[in-house]
Formats: structure tokens, sequence, C-alpha cells
């Protein structure tokens, strides 16, 4: 496995492992094959692990807990401060203020069984409150020993250039791959690489088109989330799939699979991807991307495949407590 630097000081594994879907939105999972995925990433070298309150809510900070056990210091363990949340799991509106990320950093370290964060984002920023004010508490907790470096997730360029200037900012991840280029388009990657900052990217794989698992609504459960996206309904899929197949040609072409291909695409652009994944069969899939070397002609034939004019539906639906802040 090779490492890749996030920021001023912050060493993950090249691929990450993205832990949602074993507790929140993708339907039923199998937990003592999610505990066994979670250490087969660690044997495998893969350290880079996300979660967040949100996901369960809480559920998935406990299960990674009880998945890593006494191998916590073999791992970089991300987590956020989310939508506002009770302890009962009621999720409120977005709740930006330092009072709140205080006591959700505290309620994290709880629940991960940990005395430390070693990469804490703020999930979505608050509309309501100066970035300033919400990287401060931040760079508190850095201050107290609770974080050890701090990040953002979903955030203009102008909110992460701001964000910076309060304390450095040793990643901010966002939604990237084939099928979602907009950090490219709205000038996010430029800032970010003007600040060396690094860019996780979750959803690598178009949340699963680029798997070749999805090829109707049919392929997944009545309670996945995905079903509600505007890329997933039944007059967007057909046309979807037909640009996943010009991404499977050239992934023929190298012998690697879809998926391979999509991954390294974004592992060559300097990029973190954290792919999502329940099973170690797909994580060994994963993992085979670091491998794979791509030719800049071959990034170039990739980006072209996917045309974003091409691309039928939004990623998202209108924008909720979960929306980007654009």
């Amino acid at each position: 496995m090779k490492t890749t630097p996030l920021g001023d000081g912050l060493q993950v594994s090249s691929i990450g492992l993205g832990a949602m879907g074993m507790s929140a939105f993708y339907g039923p999972s199998d937990e003592q094959e999610s505990i066994a995925t979670l250490r087969h990433a660690i044997d495998s070298g893969v350290t880079f692990i996300d979660t967040a309150e949100a996901y369960g809510p809480f559920e998935n900070e406990k299960l990674i807990a009880r998945a890593l056990g006494d191998r916590r210091d073999e791992v970089v363990l991300a987590t956020k401060a989310s939508a506002e949340t009770d302890d009962d799991g009621t999720v409120h509106g977005r709740n930006g203020t330092p009072e709140y990320i205080t006591r959700a950093a505290d309620r994290s370290l709880r629940h991960l069984g940990t005395d430390v964060i070693d990469l804490y984002y703020l999930h979505r920023v608050d509309p309501k409150v100066p970035i300033e004010e919400s990287v401060g508490a931040l760079a508190d907790l850095v201050t107290a020993g609770k974080v050890r470096h701090i990040g953002l997730s979903e955030a203009s360029a102008d909110t992460i250039r701001r964000a910076h200037a309060v304390h450095p900012l040793a990643a901010v991840q966002s939604e990237f791959s084939l099928f979602s280029r907009d950090v490219l388009h709205n000038g996010e990657k430029q800032a970010m690489d003007e600040l060396g900052i690094g860019l996780v990217a979750f959803s690598p794989l178009g949340r699963g088109f680029l798997t070749g698992g999805i090829r109707s609504l049919d392929d997944l459960t009545p309670d996945d989330a995905r079903r509600g996206l505007p890329r997933f309904q039944s007059e967007a899929i057909a046309s979807n799939l037909a640009l996943v197949d010009r991404v499977n040609a050239i992934a023929a072409e190298k012998g690697v699979t879809a998926a391979q291909i999509a991954l390294a695409w974004l592992i060559a652009e300097g990029v973190v991807p954290i792919p999502g994944t329940r099973r170690r069969s797909r994580l060994d899939e994963n993992i085979g991307a670091v491998g794979v070397e791509l030719t800049p002609d071959d990034r170039r034939r990739l980006a072209e495949a996917l045309p974003d004019d091409e691309i039928t539906g939004g990623r998202d639906v209108a924008p909720t407590v979960v929306g980007r802040d654009r």
C-alpha cells in the first residue's frame, strides 16, 4: 500500500475505507462481515477509515470501535460533526456553533472508544454561523489534544480559504468521481492545491454506478437512499449506464475492472478516494486500484468517456441539511 500526505503532516493510505454503508442509507448489512472487512482493511494496509456521527446516528462510530479493539493505533480515524443530533438520535438542522462542535466531538470520542480523533471534519457548513467561528472551535479541539487535524466537507472555494486562514486544514472531503467533478469546475480543488490541502473523495465510484453492480432500481433494496437520487431514477439509469460501458471498455483494455480504473484515475489526480464497501471481496478489488498505472492519455480518455453534459440527473436532491456549501 502506498501513502499520500494530507495537508502538512498527516499521512494516510492512498485509498481509504468509507464505513457509512455498514450502518446507514444503503439498506441492511451484516455486522460480522462489516467488522471482518474493517479488520481486513488494516491487514491489507488500508489504514484510513472514515465515519461520522450521522451514520446511524452514532451506530457506525460504535461499530468501528468494536471492530478496532486494540488496533486503534494502526489507523488514521476520521469522523465528523454533523447536523445537530440529540443523544437519542433525533436529528435537527445544521449546527456549526462552537458549543455544538465541542459537544459532538466529546460524544464521538466516547463512541469511538478513543482519546483523540486523527481527522475531525465539519460535516456541512452552517450558513448561520461564520466559518471562522466553526473552525475556531475545531482549532480549540486541537489545542486541547482531542483532535490532531481538522477539515471541512463539501465546502466552497471561498469557505475553504477563509477557514484555512483561521487554522490549517489537512483535508476537504467532497464527492468526486468520474461521475461528479464539481470540485474541478467550481474552483475548490484549485484552492486546495494552492493552500496545500488534501482532497478526500467520497462516493468515488459514482455511488455504485462504476462498480458494475447496479443495472436497474431492482438492484437496490427498498430502503436504499439512492432510490431518491435523480441519477438513479429509471429514466436516468439506462442513459448513465451507457456512459459506464465506455469506462468498462477502457478498463478491459488495461485488464482491470471499471471500479479499479475509476479509483486509479482519482489517485492519479492526487486525490485520496474513500470507497465504501461492506464486503472483503469488494475491498480487495478496490485495493487493486493502487497498482493500476495510467498514462496521461488514459486519464484524458476516461474523463472524456463521461462528459458532464451527458450525465443524466443531478447528484443530489434539493438542498437539505446534508446539502452542499454552494
